[in-house]
């Protein structure tokens, strides 16, 4: 991996009236800019365009992971107000959580009302930072339809009018704190196209936790911290890409997500263990006939610069937020000079960017 990158390289200024506020309707008239990385050409199209640039016997990899409703807003015995955004279940009924709130602390209670609804709330153990163990009475997974709110990224301000909107439409299993949002542009009969022009549709699962609202901080990009996300490869996923990959066709990951659980399978093929920070840069190669190993479990995965991809041919993407480290994923995918050209051109040519804005493609 690079030795002395600094954060401050991810960097860029965005214009706030840049960033979408609502999704675009119909779902694929989002707009795609087109990004080639071995010419640094970029082309200017919609996502509705996406098939022309795939052809039979690709793979499309989609993560379909369903965001719960896990923004819960509950208040302290005093009345005052605490927010609460469910990260994942521990064990019994602990859950990991974000709280915004003042002295927040452990043995404190919070009262979460609904409606008729009560869910008693005990806050367990600190965990670094915002990051707290609470404990639901009753048990708060069957009721977080009825107390719970879509947790909607903090940049946007508009109230979303459909629920279903921050969901893909081929989401499965519920899961996450956050969508993952590459995939939020695909329509049925988008997908169906793609099917009829022979190209492959795969699903994984990343359930998206704390690293998608956690800035990377780190002077240095190394030093940053990721936290693990559980994440499946099923066996006939993992069968579908390596047969492709066999037969000379592109493995196309679909958000940053399906990026890292297919490098996190590719490194596992490669008979690579222990934390993958240490071995993700290390040159051994996947088995040649086995690309991608089915795995079912948590991964640490950071990609950066100077990272050796052995899964993903091409990849599709929104475009993210300064210093974050999606951000830094595109730029070793793509290169991090190529990246800032293609975000100085996307700001110029008034693309919307973040979770409801438009996409790239990397190829």
């Amino acid at each position: 991996m690079s030795q002395g990158l600094k954060t401050a390289e991810f960097d860029y200024y965005l214009p706030p009236g840049r960033i979408a506020q609502t999704p675009v309707e119909p779902r694929d008239a989002a707009r795609l800019m087109v990004l080639e990385r071995s010419s640094g050409a970029v082309a200017h199209r919609h996502f509705r365009d996406l098939p022309e640039y795939l052809r039979p016997g690709d793979v499309l990899v989609l993560n379909d992971s369903r965001v719960i409703p896990a923004r819960l807003f509950a208040h302290k015995p005093s009345g005052g107000r605490v927010e609460l955004l469910l990260l994942r279940r521990l064990e019994g009924e602990r859950w990991e959580a974000l709280v915004g709130g003042k002295r927040v602390r452990p043995g404190s209670r919070l009262l979460v009302k609904e409606g008729d609804v009560r869910v008693d709330v005990r806050v367990v153990e600190e965990m670094g930072e915002a990051r707290r163990v609470v404990e639901f009475e009753p048990p708060i997974r069957p009721l977080l339809e009825q107390v719970g709110h879509t947790p909607l990224p903090p940049y946007i301000h508009e109230p979303l009018a459909d629920a279903e909107r921050y969901q893909t439409v081929y989401s499965r299993i519920e899961g996450s704190a956050a969508a993952p949002t590459a995939g939020l542009h695909f329509t049925p009969d988008l997908l169906l196209a793609l099917r009829t022009r022979g190209v492959a549709l795969v699903n994984v699962t990343l359930h998206i936790g704390l690293d998608t609202f956690k800035p990377v901080v780190a002077e240095d990009v190394a030093a940053h911290s990721i936290h693990s996300e559980w994440a499946s490869l099923p066996p006939e996923a993992a069968r579908a890409i390596n047969q492709a990959r066999l037969s000379g066709g592109r493995v196309v990951a679909v958000g940053t997500t399906a990026v890292r659980t297919l490098e996190t399978a590719a490194l596992r093929s490669a008979g690579l263990s222990g934390s993958l920070r240490e071995v993700a840069g290390l040159s051994a190669d996947a088995c040649p006939w086995q690309t991608v190993e089915a795995f079912d479990g948590p991964t640490d995965l950071f990609i950066y610069p100077g990272f050796r991809f052995r899964a993903v041919d091409f990849l599709v993407t929104n475009f993210h937020l300064p210093r974050s480290s999606l951000l830094m994923l595109v730029s070793a995918f793509a290169g991090l000079d190529l990246i800032r050209h293609a975000y100085e051109v996307a700001i110029a040519n008034s693309y919307r960017f973040y979770s409801f804005g438009d996409a790239t493609l990397i190829v």
